[in-house]
Formats: C-alpha cells, structure tokens, sequence
C-alpha cells in the first residue's frame, strides 16, 4: 500500500527561513534508512507560498494569484510517498519523522503530519 505523508508547514516555513542544518540532516539520514528499506519512493519540500501561483475555476472562468496566499490556514511544506504493508506502519513511520522534528527543535516545535492512503490503481497517461 501506498501511502503520503503531508507536512504542513509553520510560520518559519512560510516566512522563508531555511531549515535547520541539524534538522536536514536527520531527516536525511532517517530517509536514507526509509530508501534502503525500500519504504521511501519519493520525497520533496516546496517553497513558500509568496513563489507560487493559485489557480481557481468559478463559473466557468480562471483567475491566477500570485502567492503569497494570506488566507491559507495550513500550507504543505514537503511531502513523502511511501511503500508500507499497513496504515499501521505508515502511522508509525510518520511518528518517527514527527518525533525527530520534536528532538531536533525542541518543546517550541508545532508541527503537523497528515497520512492519507493513496489508490492501489494509478491512472494511465496516454
């Protein structure tokens, strides 16, 4: 089973301050772990809302936004697809990478990971 993990991102995130050295570096380290496994398929951070674009369809007609979006009250700051045999071992893979947030940054920290299980069938692209 497939499964994403969704990190939202805080207030330093959007602000655009760079993420702690000591924080990539054991997150790269718990992924080099996940990769080796053969659990981790794909993982990526994204940039602040301010360098991207919103793009909303109402009565039929598009309007594009520059970011940043204000009014976004959770933004996605990374994500992580993996290869787990249950919800189970999704959940707990998604603890270890929250808690490693926690280790690294301290009792400030508030962050928030969401799992959601993604379709067994993808879709076929011509």
């Amino acid at each position: 089973m497939r499964f994403m993990m969704i990190v939202k991102g805080d207030r330093n995130y959007e602000s655009g301050d760079p993420p702690k050295p000591e924080l990539m570096a054991a997150v790269e380290k718990l992924s080099e772990e996940m990769i080796k496994a053969g659990v981790l398929l794909d993982m990526g951070g994204l940039l602040p809302t301010s360098k991207g674009a919103l793009i909303n369809v109402k009565h039929g007609k598009l309007t594009v936004t520059d970011g940043p979006f204000s009014e976004t009250k959770e933004v996605i700051g990374g994500y992580a697809v993996l290869q787990c045999k249950s919800r189970e071992e999704a959940i707990e893979r998604g603890r270890r990478f929250m808690q490693l947030h926690a280790d690294v940054l301290g009792s400030s920290y508030e962050g928030e990971l969401e799992i959601r299980q993604m379709p067994d069938v993808a879709p076929q692209f011509a």
